[in-house]
């Protein structure tokens, strides 16, 4: 037993060393952008990825590190009547397209969450949100599934272990809201 734990800690530690600083830095500017020209952030995912989705939100709605105002995010997990109505008048697959139809504009930054990068209803809310012209980002595992060629930019965890993928998901996630928010900061003249 010891030893599996000591083998999943260097396996996630693994694949975050594999993440792209890069990568996620240009992400994190593009959020930065699209929030201070006044549009907002989108996210979505199943289960797990439904609770990262949320956190996301929350950082920036909240606060990640630094006192400032609110930043425009939504989780689109959170409303159980909006959810279940989609799902029983319309079907699951549709729970975040329909939603995304009514809440996401043009320049919005849209976050898609899948481990397996297939599950049809966060591939029809990427799909409908790229439709409308908002940047669309799928956090996928290592194969990046159908979201893949889908999304405007995929972010995929080098790992096929779905509790690690969604550890680094959220270590992205909250690199991602630490660069947008301390832009943000600096734009408005607030002290890091």
């Amino acid at each position: 037993m010891k030893e599996d734990v000591r083998k999943y800690i260097d396996d996630g530690a693994e694949a975050r060393k594999r993440l792209d600083h890069e990568e996620i830095y240009s992400l994190g500017k593009r959020l930065h952008e699209t929030i201070k020209n006044g549009n907002k952030l989108i996210t979505f995912g199943n289960g797990g990825s439904a609770a990262d989705a949320q956190h996301i939100a929350a950082e920036l709605s909240g606060k990640f590190m630094f006192e400032r105002r609110s930043l425009p995010a939504i989780a689109l997990t959170t409303n159980t009547s909006v959810l279940t109505a989609i799902g029983n008048d319309y079907s699951y697959d549709d729970i975040f397209a329909r939603q995304v139809e009514g809440l996401v504009n043009r320049g919005d930054f849209v976050i898609g969450i899948s481990t397996s990068g297939n599950s049809p209803n966060v591939i029809k809310g990427l799909a409908t949100a790229k439709s409308k012209g908002a940047f669309t980002l799928a956090l996928t595992g290592r194969s990046g599934g159908k979201m893949k060629d889908l999304a405007n930019h995929t972010l995929r965890v080098e790992s096929d272990k779905t509790p690690i993928i969604q550890e680094v998901h959220i270590a992205v996630g909250h690199l991602l809201c630490m660069i947008a928010e301390e832009e943000l900061v600096k734009d408005e003249g607030g002290k890091k």
